[in-house]
């Protein structure tokens, strides 16, 4: 019998609402013991399954006469509820006081606060959902973009364990046959079959490949595009900062050298996010502060998933042009020109002859009169998203732990085609196979211990 848990699910502010959560066998009993219907009744227990109702909670040590709120009351018995435990949720007035004082009052009446994560831990452990649909519930909780939490709900909903689980059946299957013929060679025959394996295994190695390139969209789904800004003092970084924030986040005057240290800011552009860095302009100084400044650039833009190259087209190229040049060399780069207002004298073809990188994207802008961060923002979606992402058909890998596990799985199924084309023993087929199933099973929580679940969950909030 576990103990029975409640939590605030709401944030701690002012607001029109806060939840007090209440799951466990004894939470209808705890609820009723403070909840008084409008006539003053203690009748919560005599209600029916996933029913709302309206009343007060009160101080029982009080004689039931001290009011705290006025509340309506959701009740959900087990297994109907989202712990698939009786669950009683407390609708009260969103204050931090009048929140605080109803949670105080149930935990005073039998509960105990709930650990981080709690209430979907005890979904998962009461098998309401899997591991893989839990880490979803906290994904959905964090997503910055339409399409994470696309991809998240799909996820939720079974996208990719309902993958897993296929994969899982049809290499247990082979699993079982092969165990099956050995221990009984006289009934069940192995002729024919490598042929028959080698083709499923083929099948499970494009699934899985599948699934690993996927995670390269995942972690931009889920994480955003680490992006940086990079160029010379006043080539207009700051400028563009502020236009794709769409408000003034940097200080930008005519004095090269303003920015000095790194200005970071999360920005949704098509759908996705960008963790967008502004550093300070890279050239040679003997200013100590503005010197510390251009390390962090430099140490930024060799992490970066994507680097825009902020170039005056107004101002000759030199020697810090060659450095940055240099520096971001082989990384994934989007040249601006910047300053196209002004007569110019950097152009696209100066730029090609100074980088030999084949298929260099250079797009014009002013960011002073807010021209071509159109292109800009389309060329951006156009580098990290090889078309369209459709949730129903396509599963995307947005989770780390989830990438691992598949590599694993992957390893293991190459390990069964070595196998099969060295003509190995059958038992070495049989032991990479099972390989592959028990990574595979650690995505749904089938193989993973109690450690890895307690670390999973303590990285929820309190409330969820």
């Amino acid at each position: 019998m576990q103990p029975t848990i409640a939590a605030i699910s709401t944030p701690m502010s002012e607001a029109g609402i806060g939840i007090v959560r209440v799951s466990g066998d004894d939470a209808v009993n705890i609820v009723n013991e403070i909840f008084r219907s409008k006539s003053g009744r203690k009748i919560l227990s005599t209600f029916a399954s996933h029913t709302i109702h309206y009343g007060f909670i009160v101080k029982p040590e009080a004689g039931g006469d001290e009011v705290i709120d006025e509340v309506m009351v959701s009740l959900m018995r087990a297994p109907r509820s989202y712990t698939a435990e009786d669950t009683v949720e407390i609708n009260c007035h969103g204050g931090i006081l009048v929140v605080g004082e109803v949670l105080e009052t149930v935990l005073q009446n039998g509960a105990r606060l709930a650990q981080p994560g709690e209430f979907t831990k005890r979904a998962f452990l009461n098998g309401r959902i899997d591991l893989s649909k839990a880490e979803a519930v906290m994904d959905i909780i964090q997503s910055k973009n339409r399409l994470a939490l696309k991809s998240s709900m799909g996820q939720l909903r079974g996208s990719v364990s309902d993958l897993v689980k296929r994969l899982r059946e049809g290499i247990l299957y082979e699993i079982a046959f092969i165990e099956s013929a050995l221990d009984d060679p006289e009934h069940i025959s192995l002729d024919g079959y490598m042929e028959r394996l080698s083709e499923k295994t083929e099948e499970i190695i494009v699934e899985l490949k599948k699934l690993l390139d996927s995670s390269e969209n995942g972690k931009i789904l889920k994480e955003g595009v680490h992006t940086v800004i990079v160029g010379k003092p006043n080539a207009g970084k700051s400028s563009l900062l502020n236009l794709l924030v769409g408000e003034e986040k940097a200080i930008v005057t005519d004095v090269a050298g303003t920015t000095r240290d790194v200005l970071e800011e999360h920005i949704r552009l098509n759908g996705i996010s960008l963790h967008v860095i502004d550093t300070a302009g890279i050239r040679f100084t003997e200013d100590a502060v503005e010197k510390i400044g251009v390390e962090k650039a430099k140490k930024y833009a060799l992490d970066a998933d994507l680097i825009i190259y902020m170039v005056d087209s107004s101002v000759p190229l030199n020697e810090n042009d060659d450095d940055i040049m240099k520096m971001i060399q082989g990384k994934k780069t989007i040249f601006l020109l910047n300053k196209t207002d002004l007569d110019m004298v950097v152009t696209e073809e100066i730029l090609k002859q100074k980088n030999k990188n084949e298929g260099l994207e250079i797009i014009r802008i002013s960011a002073k009169e807010n021209t071509g961060i159109y292109l800009l923002e389309e060329k951006i979606k156009e580098m990290f998203f090889h078309g369209e992402i459709s949730f129903q058909e396509d599963v995307v890998i947005t989770n780390m732990r989830h990438k691992e596990a598949i590599r694993d799985a992957y390893e293991s199924m190459l390990q069964v085609r070595t196998s099969l084309e060295n003509h190995m023993p059958e038992d070495f087929y049989s032991i990479d196979l099972m390989s592959a199933y028990a990574s595979l099973g650690t995505i749904i929580g089938e193989e993973v211990g109690e450690d890895l679940v307690n670390e999973i969950f303590s990285k929820f909030c309190m409330g969820k």
